[in-house]
């Protein structure tokens, strides 16, 4: 066998053995996990996640999971624990503690103190025997019956399963907390939900003199130029309160000039269409996208809370803010 073959059934055969390695622990959880959700709801500070090593490198995504959705977390290496941040530990606090042997030494030296401190301890170990298991008030079992390393010695499977079990209590939690996709948009205002969920046409639309508007009685060319003026495309026609009667568009425009209709002595409100498409300025933006889409438009006027023209929001304008 060739290079290349080996190198394929060898990566293979990592994932047959970490798909079977989660798939074993579905039939565990159970009253632990029951009891870790409880305990984490109950808890008035803050999850602290520790694990040395690799189980380090997964306590610090798992601590990053929590926190993203609901779940005040953080991560505190033990080793610098033992010198000085075990200060970051309050009595208000619970321990999520990670280690495939339970044996690790700088968790070992640690423990003593957080049971003193009277912190809830919940371990994720393959060994409920082991040290920390002994020491945990709660263990949820990441036991694997091997490493998908030939070698049985590089944590793959048990990282793999201590991640997969980190998720499995994130989520347990999400759902118990209610969590809904406006919380999480909250932890991630920078991401693509974070933009949909928490922008506002308000925070978009053009207003004030950036808007163009016109009154019924304006001259076609006067209207014309209003529109050059602001280049959003269109003019809102109103009324002397600020009422909106009707939107000229560009594609209007194109539409007289194929009839062939004589516009120079048109006034805006013989040309405008009555019933222009609106959203309210407290609307969230994906929605003023959802409605261009829908009503294949590229520009919709938005009301204030009395129904009068408080701006206009453009397919351009949610393009820039990457709400589309």
């Amino acid at each position: 066998m060739t290079a290349a073959p080996r190198a394929i059934e060898a990566a293979r055969e990592a994932l047959r053995i970490e798909a079977a390695a989660l798939s074993a622990l579905v039939d565990r959880v159970g009253p632990p996990m029951e009891a870790a959700v409880a305990a984490v709801l109950a808890c008035r500070g803050r999850v602290v996640v520790m694990g040395m090593g690799k189980s380090g490198h997964v306590g610090r995504k798992i601590a990053a999971t929590l926190a993203s959705t609901g779940t005040p977390a953080m991560f505190v290496h033990p080793a610098e624990a033992s010198h000085g941040d075990l200060g970051m530990v309050t009595p208000q606090d619970l321990v999520l503690a990670l280690s495939n042997s339970g044996e690790s030494d700088e968790l070992a030296a640690i423990l003593p103190v957080l049971k003193r401190l009277g912190v809830t301890l919940i371990a994720i170990t393959g060994r409920a025997e082991s040290t920390l298991g002994r020491h945990a008030d709660l263990v949820l079992d990441s036991r694997v019956d091997q490493e998908a390393c030939p070698l049985n010695l590089a944590p793959t499977a048990s990282t793999t399963a201590q991640m997969a079990l980190g998720d499995a209590l994130a989520v347990a939690l999400l759902d118990a907390r209610g969590f809904r996709p406006e919380d999480f948009a909250r932890s991630h205002p920078g991401g693509a939900l974070g933009r949909k969920l928490l922008t506002h046409v308000k925070d978009l639309m053009r207003s004030g003199d950036a808007l163009p508007r016109v009154a019924p009685e304006a001259a076609f060319t006067d209207m014309m130029r209003v529109m050059s003026d602001k280049g959003l495309g269109c003019a809102a026609v109103v009324d002397t309160d600020d009422r909106l009667l009707g939107i000229f568009t560009d594609g209007d425009l194109r539409r007289l000039i194929e009839r062939g209709q004589d516009l120079r002595s048109l006034t805006a409100a013989e040309v405008m269409h009555r019933t222009p498409r609106t959203v309210s300025a407290e609307a969230l933006a994906v929605d003023a996208a959802d409605l261009m889409e829908e009503a294949r438009i590229t520009v919709v006027l938005v009301l204030d809370a009395d129904k009068k023209l408080a701006g206009a929001i453009g397919i351009n304008d949610l393009m820039r803010a990457k709400v589309i």
